[in-house]
């Protein structure tokens, strides 16, 4: 009896580890389940984007306000981004808040160390996040830590990597927010790192997009910052310090505000705020993105977009993707968006790590989400999302202009490629849920 009941304990033993491993690798690899967008009595089928309503809709949707009285200036590469961030960190008076996702051991790392601490030893008060993912390098860099801490600036470490938050791995903060006196803010693709420097022309300079942004939209990227600072050190940062009533005053004429994406259990906000976008074009829907590794529902909505003669356009990255298994997942999808009409495009020079999108000539998005499962079901995601024609003209002109450094894919050489290549496309596809 002994025998049969010590069997029976390693037999439910075994079950019960095996349901626990089946749910974790279900949570690992859950994907979402939006697969298109209906409007119940209107035979279009959806909310355009210059529609009155699609702001709205926006919001109702993702949590995304979008109001007037912001100025807003995109800023493209290192050669752009950092003078005008440095600028305005040496400018502060009162508060500057940082947020990044990844950082290097590197002379831009460096320069952002700097600055802040000659800032809070001059009364600013400085409070720095640094994802405990992607920042681990720096992290772990002898001294710099405790130099800032030492100048006064507040340091907290999100998510930080021990074996008892090991569930919290995959579910990264991808954010990137700085906002200087709760009255400027700034977010995009970038980080500490020197691979961000330069034009985005040459080998070893990432091709990269941010953006600038003074108004009421300044006070949305604050508050991403502070739900990242609550979750590292259990304090809400509010009050007028950090969120002074002048922020909330007209700045400029660009109607604006933040997508701040984070995962749920099912829909996301980040598979609604694109897909409204995708469905609600009608004339042209131009997507950059680092990381362009669609599902089956988005393929659809993108091929559909394009049946319906949309002018889908996608500037993904190349020879020169700084991951590789991503390049290939993406190519595997190829086949099926060009045979619909997609026009896609691989950049050429440098690794194009830039997430921005335009939708008619009205609406823009700069930020960091990128175009995969991950970014779309596990991530938190920082955009700058505009309704106006200059700032979306802008994207544009740039969005052409990377295009003359690209090469576009088309179906023969799509049907022209080697063993290897579909090999490896097959292998990278089967891990396009976790990249």
């Amino acid at each position: 009896m002994g025998r049969i009941l010590r069997r029976a304990g390693v037999g439910v033993g075994i079950l019960a580890l095996a349901a626990l491993a089946s749910i974790g690798w279900f949570s690992l690899t859950r994907g979402t389940p939006l697969r298109t967008v209906i409007a119940v009595g209107d035979e279009s089928g959806r909310v355009a984007v210059h529609d009155t309503l699609f702001g709205e809709t926006l919001e109702l949707f993702t949590g995304t306000h979008i109001e007037p009285g912001n100025t807003v200036q995109p800023l493209y590469n290192g050669v752009e981004i950092y003078p005008a961030l440095w600028r305005d960190l040496r400018a502060a008076r009162q508060t500057i808040t940082v947020q990044n996702y990844f950082s290097l051991r590197s002379a831009i790392a460096d320069t952002a160390s700097a600055i802040l601490r000659e800032r809070a030893r001059s009364g600013v008060r400085v409070l720095l996040v640094l994802d405990g993912f992607g920042s681990q390098e720096l992290i772990d860099q002898p001294g710099y830590l405790d130099s800032l801490r030492v100048a006064g600036v507040r340091v907290a470490i999100l998510r930080p990597l021990h074996w008892y938050n090991i569930d919290k791995v995959n579910n990264r903060s991808h954010v990137r927010a700085t906002v200087i006196d709760g009255r400027v803010g700034y977010t995009g693709g970038y980080g500490f790192a020197d691979y961000w420097q330069g034009n985005g022309r040459r080998e070893g300079e990432w091709r990269e997009s941010g953006v600038r942004v003074a108004g009421p939209a300044a006070a949305h990227v604050q508050s991403m910052f502070a739900a990242a600072w609550a979750e590292a050190t259990g304090q809400l940062v509010t009050g007028a310090l950090f969120f002074p009533p002048a922020t909330f005053e007209r700045a400029g004429g660009v109607r604006a505000g933040v997508f701040f994406a984070y995962p749920t259990t099912g829909s996301t906000p980040a598979e609604r705020f694109m897909a409204l976008t995708i469905a609600g074009s009608q004339r042209r829907l131009w997507v950059t993105n680092s990381y362009f590794v669609p599902d089956d529902d988005f393929r659809g909505l993108l091929t559909r977009a394009a049946r319906r003669g949309v002018d889908v356009r996608v500037l993904t990255a190349g020879p020169k993707s700084d991951v590789k298994t991503t390049t290939y997942a993406a190519r595997a999808r190829y086949p099926e968006l060009l045979r619909a009409g997609v026009r896609i495009y691989e950049y050429q020079p440098t690794m194009m790590h830039a997430k921005s999108m335009t939708a008619d000539g009205l609406f823009a998005m700069i930020g960091s989400q990128n175009f995969d499962n991950r970014s779309l079901a596990f991530n938190n995601e920082s955009s700058l999302v505009a309704l106006d024609r200059r700032v979306a003209a802008n994207v544009d002109s740039v969005f052409l202009a990377d295009l003359a450094y690209s090469e576009e894919i088309t179906l023969d050489k799509v049907r022209r490629k080697s063993l290897g290549d579909r090999v490896l496309e097959f292998g990278a596809n089967l891990l396009s849920r976790v990249l």
